[in-house]
């Protein structure tokens, strides 16, 4: 579809910016511009569910969390260690 003949876009500034800059795919930058709202904006455009952040749990936790992925030599390894080995395994 030609640029002129794009569907209607909320926040066309937002748009071109989500695509240009953060390199976001039409149908993605299309839905977070079209949000009825910046907190919609904000939700639509993070990943993720509803889990808190690897930053705000306990050393415990991560372990037991590491433990369940079966990623080994996690209770030798410090709390940023743990994140990164969460995030990345």
């Amino acid at each position: 579809m030609a640029e002129n003949q794009r569907s209607s876009v909320k926040d066309e500034e937002l748009y071109e910016k989500l695509r240009e800059e953060q390199g976001y795919s039409k149908e993605k930058a299309a839905r977070i511009a079209n949000s009825a709202n910046n907190e919609g904006r904000k939700a639509q455009g993070k990943k993720g569910g509803n889990q808190p952040q690897y930053e705000d749990w306990t050393g415990d936790e991560l372990k037991d969390r590491a433990k369940e992925l079966d990623i080994s030599g996690y209770s030798d390894m410090n709390k940023d260690e743990l994140i990164d080995q969460l995030r990345n395994h």
